[in-house]
């Protein structure tokens, strides 16, 4: 397929390079011909007039806008205006610098998350805007909703060439593993782990187990949004997503096998569920030739490799990337 956008030769910058997205979108890069551009110091993304004067002294031709609080369910019922606030003054921000200084392109990340509590399954990118959202999420699917209308917005006043890419659940190296504010896969390893230490006969899951949920290397994201990048310039948002989707109960005990615990799965369901199907359809995407080839078991096994060998990476809490 021919390419729309070449990179061979641009400035590249990564917002949220220090957040597992980014970290992924820079490994990913390094196999191009292209030039990264790096912040020496954090940048705080939410200060209009840090980000614009940072963005005016480095100039780039293309933006990947990953940087976004972000967290599981626990964290967005707890910091709802943070979630609210902070990702749309991130995207705000990071959007008008990117027109101020003449970047060529733009990639916004948003979420699966975006679309209704209800939503036909899977999720065709045409669902956006056509019910209501899921409460225990909803903060943090306003702020990438606004995102998404942003750049598309600046794509038919501006003329800006903006795209916005919509991943499904994410996981990988660098994801935050921290009980209070982490998804749910990096949560289960976590436990899984620690139940394993501890000799324990039983791991605490959250809700029934029965709802269905679809996973996504955050390598397999990270090329995809290369691909994106090279490959697409237009209005429509696009899902990005393995196709396959798990019981969150067979995945408790897939990485209770993977992690080496032995116990039993206990199901708390006092704690909510969340929405009880959440599969995209990736045909757009698949169709434009991309389709993604890290299996969900050896991901797993390869993130949990990796978690042991970084113990002294977990953070605590939502993270900023």
């Amino acid at each position: 397929m021919s390419e729309l956008f070449s990179l061979t030769g641009r400035r590249v910058w990564v917002a949220g390079e220090r957040g597992m997205v980014g970290r992924a979108i820079v490994r990913r890069l390094a196999s191009e011909r292209c030039e990264i551009v790096t912040a020496a110091a954090r940048v705080d993304l939410r200060d209009q007039a840090a980000t614009f004067a940072w963005m005016a002294a480095n100039p780039a031709d293309l933006i990947f806008l990953a940087a976004a609080k972000v967290g599981g369910i626990s964290a967005n019922d707890r910091l709802p205006a943070e979630f609210l606030y902070d990702n749309m003054m991130i995207e705000a921000n990071v959007i008008e610098g990117a027109r101020r200084t003449g970047a060529a392109k733009l990639l916004f990340l948003g979420s699966s998350c975006i679309y209704p509590k209800h939503a036909e399954q899977p999720m065709r990118e045409d669902a956006l805007l056509t019910g209501v959202l899921e409460p225990t999420n909803q903060w943090y699917a306003i702020a990438k909703i606004a995102g998404i209308m942003l750049a598309q917005s600046y794509r038919r006043q501006y003329g800006c060439d903006y795209i916005s890419a919509q991943p499904t659940n994410l996981y990988g190296p660098f994801d935050n593993f921290d009980l209070q504010g982490s998804h749910v896969l990096p949560a289960l390893i976590r436990k899984a782990h620690e139940a394993r230490l501890a000799n324990a006969m039983t791991l605490p899951v959250w809700g029934s187990g029965a709802p269905l949920r679809e996973f996504l290397h955050v390598d397999d994201l990270a090329d995809a949004l290369v691909f994106l990048a090279k490959h697409y310039s237009g209005e429509e948002i696009v899902n990005v997503g393995s196709g396959e989707e798990i019981s969150i109960g067979d995945l408790a005990r897939m990485v209770g096998d993977i992690v080496g615990f032995r116990g039993d799965t206990v199901f708390d369901t006092s704690k909510p569920d969340g929405t009880m199907r959440k599969l995209v359809d990736t045909g757009k995407l698949n169709g434009l030739g991309w389709n993604a080839h890290r299996p969900l078991q050896e991901g797993i096994a390869d993130t949990y490799r990796w978690l042991l060998d970084n113990s002294d990476t977990l953070r605590t809490g939502p993270a900023t990337a």
